[in-house]
């Protein structure tokens, strides 16, 4: 037994896979983004006597709501490998179909279907150029994304589309219960959904083999090309869901709609731990960025802060939480 080092041998660590959940959920993303969030709050707190106001607490919710509906399905895409950038646009180009909808006389159920419709061919048109042809969803996104907010900017040019039914107010201005809006019932609805798909069946565990390894995947009978087709999907269909209650919120429909959502999403996607390389990530740490950003941009809206150093705010935010755990390994050696 010459050789041994007793003293090494005493301090060994314990590895991962033995370490009681307590401990590891102490060391997790998600547990630092929650502290992040609590001093956020309380720093909002401070800084503005009326943050606290219930009232205006239900209003910061509109921050964080639509742009986390798409960043559930966002983040399923980008656990899977892929991204989609046309998000934003496929909001443009869904509300403004409801707009013209509403010209015509169609009713609210039939605006909500055409948006949804309009947001599910978005995205199976993204999923077919990427899963049939090959195509690297980087630059097919970039493509639809100039596409379809091109399309709205053809049919509205500088115009708005006005005048929606009543009743179809209630998604983005209604309330479920007191300060509780029904868009916020919606986002909390949507992440158990998210949450129950990605962590709780086959399906999410398809995900996560095919954002680790792909032909692996496919090798152990993973239909790679189905998976991510609906996945594409789904993110669309998210899109559709969120240009229903953006437009109902701000009751009219313009081409510049939900400009630069995209960016938005996607830092609310890697902020919530989701690796932006695939195989990583949970639905909990993106609820919880969702609220981080709500946060962050509602304290501003509150300080009177200009809007273009919010976007400077996110920029920073999307590099910080990208740059951060390259440099963190680094330092550790």
């Amino acid at each position: 037994m010459t050789g041994m080092n007793p003293t090494r041998a005493a301090v060994r660590t314990i590895p991962d896979r033995l370490e009681s959940p307590a401990r590891r959920a102490l060391k997790s993303w998600e547990t630092l983004l929650l502290a992040v969030a609590l001093a956020i709050f309380i720093a909002n707190s401070l800084a503005s006597p009326y943050f606290l106001d219930p009232w205006n607490l239900s209003d910061a919710t509109f921050n964080f709501t639509e742009k986390a509906m798409i960043a559930f399905a966002m983040a399923l895409l980008i656990i899977a490998g892929e991204i989609d950038l046309s998000v934003a646009s496929t909001i443009a180009l869904a509300s403004t179909a409801m707009g013209a909808a509403a010209q015509l006389g169609v009713g609210t159920p039939g605006l909500v279907a055409i948006g949804l419709a309009v947001g599910l061919a978005c995205g199976a048109f993204n999923g077919a150029l990427v899963t049939g042809l090959g195509l690297p969803s980087i630059v097919v996104t970039i493509g639809t994304m100039s596409l379809y907010r091109g399309i709205s900017y053809i049919v509205l040019g500088d115009q708005a589309y006005r005048g929606y039914p009543a009743d179809f107010a209630w998604f983005g201005q209604g309330y479920a219960f007191w300060v509780i809006s029904a868009e916020f019932v919606l986002f909390a609805l949507f992440a158990l959904l998210f949450g129950i798909l990605l962590h709780a069946t086959n399906f999410g565990r398809a995900v996560y083999a095919i954002g680790n390894n792909a032909t692996a995947a496919a090798f152990s009978g993973i239909r790679v090309g189905r998976v991510k087709f609906i996945l594409f999907l789904l993110t669309g269909l998210m899109s559709g869901v969120a240009a229903v209650c953006l437009t109902s919120r701000l009751g009219s429909t313009r081409p510049s709609i939900a400009m630069g959502w995209e960016l938005e999403v996607v830092t609310m996607v890697v902020l919530g731990g989701v690796s932006i390389l695939g195989g990583a990530g949970s639905i909990p740490g993106v609820v919880i960025a969702a609220f981080v950003m709500g946060l962050v941009t509602f304290g501003l809206g509150l300080l009177n802060v200009p809007g273009i150093v919010m976007s400077i705010v996110i920029g920073a935010l999307l590099i910080a939480v990208i740059a951060l755990p390259r440099l963190w390994r680094k330092w550790r050696g």
